[in-house]
């Protein structure tokens, strides 16, 4: 398990009543989340996902989960007020955090995925360790792409976001070449079965996907490999399932929010038409 015993922190009885410790869910309206049950299917230990609404880092988490449909309840946290008990459990004060059974909480979009792969069938990493190797490097390599989409997705000006652009070329063709020589037909990395680092990399791809739709950047488009898997990874219903069901029109009020240049080109019609997170 990667990392995933040393990103985790128990939750004393003690710490669980000082902080208040939701459950089921919070009674704040900005911390009210949702209670999914994929599939039917209820697992015998109960998870609790922490999370900010356009948070890509905690969709990740949220994409295995729905992959391996584990039941789990969802909470929100306020970004500009997070709470005494989300603190005590995040170190870093960051989503994802995946409360395990109301007594260990674990951080790390990384390690919770790692870990829920671990202990809930079926498993999301290839069978081969070669492989399993390889996409480990590739999911190391995620930190990186998603800098790059997100910098030029909250550049202030004009000038700071075609900047940005002309940059992410250079991680799209590491993709594309990894995807190039993966050895199968698709449509995810690892041939018809989704992975880890496909939920890994499928919200970064949507970002780019609502970041084009306002301002087209034609890059994507020079990578077929690359596409392909983008358009896979967004019909996935996994991927679907993974956030709130108006994603698209949450995002474009964050922006407008944090005040960013891209904000300038939302609609009218989308304002007002989500909750910011």
């Amino acid at each position: 398990m990667r990392g995933a015993l040393a990103a985790s922190a128990a939750l004393s009885p003690r710490r669980k009543r000082h902080f208040n410790f939701p459950h089921p869910l919070p009674l704040s309206r900005r911390e009210r989340g949702a209670r999914y049950i994929v599939g039917g299917l209820a697992m015998a230990s109960k998870f609790m996902l922490c999370s900010f609404k356009t948070c890509p880092w905690v969709q990740r988490a949220a994409i295995v989960l729905q992959a391996k449909k584990i039941a789990y309840d969802i909470t929100y946290i306020d970004r500009d007020n997070r709470p005494d008990w989300f603190l005590a459990v995040s170190p870093h004060s960051k989503v994802p955090v995946v409360v395990i059974n109301e007594k260990e909480a674990l951080f790390e979009s990384n390690a919770i995925a790692e870990y829920l792969d671990e202990t809930v069938a079926p498993r999301l990493h290839p069978e081969n360790a070669l492989a399993r190797a390889r996409n480990r490097a590739w999911t190391d390599f995620v930190p990186s792409f998603a800098s790059t989409i997100s910098s030029t997705m909250y550049s202030d000006s004009e000038d700071e976001f075609r900047t940005k652009a002309a940059k992410i070329a250079d991680p799209f063709g590491k993709l594309e070449d990894a995807l190039a020589k993966r050895g199968n037909d698709g449509p995810y990395f690892n041939g018809p079965k989704l992975s880890l680092v496909d939920a890994a990399y499928a919200p970064f791809l949507q970002r780019y996907t609502f970041m084009d739709r306002l301002r087209p950047l034609g890059v994507i488009e020079r990578f077929p490999h690359l596409a392909a898997w983008r358009e896979a990874l967004l019909a996935e219903a996994a991927v679907k399932a993974s956030t709130v069901a108006n994603i698209d029109a949450v995002w474009q009020e964050n922006l407008i929010v944090r005040k960013r240049w891209l904000g300038t080109f939302v609609s009218k019609d989308v304002i007002g038409a989500a909750l910011v997170e």
